[in-house]
């Protein structure tokens, strides 16, 4: 008798207790339901946190070549005994000589490995001269091989890591510096000039607490099914629980070039949840996306952690009249591809700064081709962060499209020419990549003309509808082109001559400086993240917000990442009197 009293008491917990447990404790006043199931829903940001995100400094003394009389010879000091000690591992006959010629400086070389970089990609590298260095310019320098590693001082001496990059190539200085403008001659970057070693991973540590093999096997589990991809035909997971604290996560395609996206992702992603718990948080973040826009970033995550299954509410979230919560839910229908999400995010791009570098982003994480057409067709926009931004985006979505492939020059720079509608537009890049996109094929130089490209190589005119371009070097013959005044036969003919990306920039600056060049003149007009949303001016100005402003016929440039994202009447102004690295984009 006893024994069918505990199977029958046993029967009905079951039938109450549903699938989670014998738990038959109500909730008290102060718990409400939802409190109680959420914890039986455990995220994997509540157990862990990520790791391996933040940039690693890697940096040498280095010697750049080819001023003509503007370096030094450094002073005595350990920079240049080190600078010394490595020109004579590399059989540099009379080193001093080499260093007292006036031809060379010495330099110090750091680079950036960013977060998830693998061997062999390439990243820039800054030089700079010692402070008190008598060099006076570094334009038209090349900065010899350099092995760069990570430094640090103990025990009053400085300590030397593995070699984790090499560094070589051009060195772009400012074209605007002036002649006494020492700071600026004596700083400059090589463009894509840093070649990683090493291959860096990310992953999530375990917090204390929740340090078990248990938590660290369910967390990779949970990843691995809403994150996975096909190696050799074969369905691989993203997560690998290497300890019981440590998950080491590889980086899905969609998300390689918004890693930091990925992780909180991955964070959102839930452990444990049944399917009536997740219907009814579904239900719960669909009501947060529509009627709270300050949770709406959050909530849109949450939901494209769930997967398929939150696409509905977020679809729900495009049709939005906010403005934060279409883009939020645009944003995260794009990282799912679905192609809902091409055409809000195309406007938002086109008329929002504050969310633009997000929205090009995630259209390029798409694989529809609507994606492709929407960013087409922002090619011809009158703003030049909105067109370059759209290129940047259709690049990195497929980099042997016809539209944006190019060519590469000289073997040191990329080239672009876009038979494309809109303001004639030259840009030019000092991050990631060297990299000149011409937007209209048409483009001329208006005569009569002079100015340089480097150290070597003179531009003038010859006529109303001709320009010469010499080169005087002393240890080459003098070589002369004649060209017309079409924009992309001057460039080509100044690679010919043996030109670099630097002074094929200089002289394009020069060009617009003494008015030679009517085409707007633009330097990294990139979006920027960090600019501020101002939702009391988006709520006065009415459904839609100002989504529905277009900013016709107004110049790009950097007003924008200044002003609050919704003035949008005076939105942009060119960027080309302001300094060439006014600007330097964060690591």
């Amino acid at each position: 008798m006893k024994r069918c009293t505990a199977i029958c008491l046993s029967l009905l917990a079951i039938a109450f207790g549903g699938c989670n447990g014998l738990d038959l404790r109500p909730p008290s006043p102060e718990e409400p339901l939802a409190v109680e199931q959420e914890r039986h829903r455990k995220l994997v940001g509540d157990l862990a946190v990520p790791t391996g995100m933040e940039p690693i400094r890697v940096e040498d003394v280095a010697l750049v070549t080819k001023l003509q009389g503007t370096g030094s010879d450094p002073s005595p000091s350990p920079q240049r005994a080190a600078l010394l000690d490595e020109m004579k591992k590399r059989g540099v006959e009379n080193p001093n000589r080499v260093l007292a010629s006036g031809n060379v400086s010495l330099v110090m070389v750091v680079g950036w490995l960013r977060a998830g970089i693998q061997e062999g990609d390439r990243f820039d590298v800054e030089v700079r001269t010692l402070t008190h260095s008598e060099t006076t310019s570094l334009r038209g320098g090349y900065l010899l091989e350099t092995r760069l590693k990570e430094m640090a001082v103990l025990g009053n001496q400085i300590r030397n890591g593995h070699v984790q990059g090499l560094a070589e190539g051009p060195v772009l200085v400012d074209p605007a510096a002036g002649p006494d403008d020492k700071i600026l001659l004596c700083r400059g970057r090589v463009l894509g000039g840093g070649v990683s070693l090493i291959s860096r991973s990310i992953g999530l540590v375990l917090t204390p607490g929740n340090i078990s093999v248990r938590n660290s096997s369910q967390a990779a589990n949970a990843v691995n099914k809403r994150f996975h991809t096909y190696e050799n035909g074969l369905k691989t997971g993203m997560a690998n629980a290497k300890t019981n604290e440590y998950i080491e996560l590889k980086i899905h395609p969609r998300y390689k070039d918004n890693i930091p996206r990925y992780v909180r992702v991955v964070r959102a992603v839930p452990i444990r949840e049944t399917a009536s718990q997740r219907m009814q948080r579904i239900a719960g973040l669909k009501d947060s996306l529509l009627n709270d826009p300050a949770a709406a970033a959050e909530s849109a995550i949450r939901l494209e952690a769930i997967g398929a299954e939150g696409e509905d509410a977020l679809l729900e979230g495009i049709r939005s009249k906010n403005p934060e919560t279409r883009f939020y839910a645009a944003e995260a229908l794009a990282y799912l591809d679905r192609r809902e999400a091409a055409e809000p995010l195309s406007e938002i791009a086109r008329s929002q700064p504050a969310f633009r570098v997000f929205a090009l982003t995630a259209l390029s994480a798409m694989t529809d081709y609507i994606a492709y057409d929407k960013l087409c067709e922002l090619l011809s926009e009158p703003s030049a962060e909105t067109r370059y931004g759209a290129f940047r985006a259709l690049w990195s979505m497929d980099k042997e499209k016809p539209l944006v492939k190019g060519e590469l020059m000289g073997d040191q720079f990329y080239y672009h020419v876009l038979d494309v509608d809109g303001p004639p537009m030259i840009h030019v890049t000092r991050n990631r990549l060297p990299e000149i996109v011409v937007f209209g094929s048409q483009q001329q130089l208006l005569t009569p003309l002079s100015f340089s490209a480097g150290n070597e190589i003179m531009i003038t005119s010859k006529g109303k509808n001709e320009i010469s371009i010499s080169k005087f070097s002393v240890q080459e013959a003098d070589q002369k082109r004649i060209v017309s005044t079409r924009v992309d036969e001057v460039i080509r003919a100044v690679v010919e001559l043996g030109g670099t990306y630097p002074d094929v920039v200089q002289a394009l600056q020069e060009a617009k400086k003494c008015g030679a060049l009517k085409s707007r003149f633009e330097v990294d007009a990139l979006p920027e993240a960090g600019r501020s949303f101002d939702r009391e001016i988006a709520a006065k100005e009415g459904p839609g917000g100002d989504l529905n402003h277009h900013n016709e016929g107004v110049e790009a440039g950097d007003s924008d990442k200044k002003k609050s994202p919704n003035n949008n009447d005076s939105e942009e102004k060119s960027n080309t009197k302001k300094g060439f690295f006014a600007k330097m984009l964060g690591k």
